[in-house]
């Protein structure tokens, strides 16, 4: 597989989010900035800068590049800390997120994700990770067990499935998700998400 094909961590955490802003961000190659990716952005920049770091037996590898080609998935570890326990070093992914813990799994998928390619590349066993969010200023632990390895697998494959099909969700609009969306104006769910004069008038048919 090229290094082209392969699809970008960032990628699982939009599509589970929300499969059109997957498709306005990876096909279509749109982005636009708001307030909530600007404190992302400033949150990620220190860990987006590559450096090692050793410190109480922990080395910290921060902008680590990761890719796993047998199941076509590359990124950027922000920090990923190798613990050192009588078999050797340990890895530890950590994701930077800015907010706070969310109800959906997106951020943990994306971490999971990591993972995979830490353990391709390292050839251990990695049974856990963290998650540090800007507003509570602490981590939240993400335990890689079946149900979340197996999320992360079908979401790689619905990923997969929407790239190569190369055509646009449909517009659906939800205050809470879309209003915090900083491709709002490209998406313009409100509008789009409205079903079109056809498609009424074929409902009415099939109702009559």
């Amino acid at each position: 597989m090229e290094d082209d094909d392969l699809i970008l961590l960032s990628a699982l955490q939009h599509y589970l989010y929300c499969p059109r802003q997957c498709a306005l961000i990876h096909l279509e190659q749109q982005w636009a900035e708001n307030r909530q990716t600007a404190e992302g952005r400033l949150l990620h920049e220190r860990a987006d800068q590559p450096m090692v770091e050793k410190r109480r037996g922990v080395r910290t590898v921060s902008a680590l590049p990761l890719a796993a080609v047998p199941l076509g998935i590359a990124g950027v570890a922000d920090i990923v800390e190798f613990h050192l326990t009588p078999q050797g070093e340990q890895a530890y992914p950590v994701e930077y997120k800015r907010g706070r813990p969310k109800a959906h799994r997106a951020d943990e998928v994306q971490l999971c994700a990591q993972a995979l390619c830490l353990e391709y590349m390292l050839g251990q066993s990695i049974e856990e990770g963290a998650l540090y969010y800007g507003q509570t200023r602490r981590r939240q632990r993400v335990v890689f067990d079946d149900v979340l390895r197996v999320l992360t697998l079908d979401t790689i494959a619905a990923v997969r499935s929407l790239l190569d099909n190369g055509r646009m969700p449909r517009a659906q609009y939800d205050s809470r998700r879309c209003d915090a969306c900083s491709l709002i104006d490209c998406c313009q769910p409100q509008r789009l998400g409205q079903p079109s004069a056809v498609d009424v008038w074929l409902h009415q048919q099939w109702e009559t």
